[in-house]
């Protein structure tokens, strides 16, 4: 007879199995790497880039949460034409339709 708990345990590692699988593949995506790379070298000073921490400017939205305010496929056209704000502390940027995909993609990975 199997303990209960070792069942609970069970279904817990595969769980988590599952997850490591999941962040594995985005890892292995090449413009995954390549926007988190871009994020963090342009973008980290002010954003949360990543999947937990906190922004270092405490009104820069947090990359992770952005899908929550709207799909991150619909930042492809500003990114393309240049992402302006009303601080002057944030540069302008304008992204290639590679460093555009890489970054939207990143983004998406952090929906996970």
């Amino acid at each position: 007879m199997r303990h209960p708990t070792s069942t609970l345990v069970v279904a817990g590692l595969l769980a988590a199995l599952n997850l490591c699988a999941g962040w594995a593949k985005a890892a292995e995506d090449p413009h995954v790497q390549r926007g988190r790379t871009f994020v963090q070298v342009h973008c980290a000073r002010c954003h949360a880039v990543g999947r937990t921490g906190e922004s270092p400017l405490a009104e820069a939205p947090r990359f992770r949460d952005l899908h929550t305010r709207y799909p991150v496929t619909d930042l492809a056209e500003s990114l393309a034409e240049g992402i302006r704000t009303g601080h002057p502390s944030m540069p302008e940027f304008r992204l290639d339709p590679d460093q555009m995909e890489d970054v939207i993609r990143y983004l998406a990975s952090l929906e996970r």
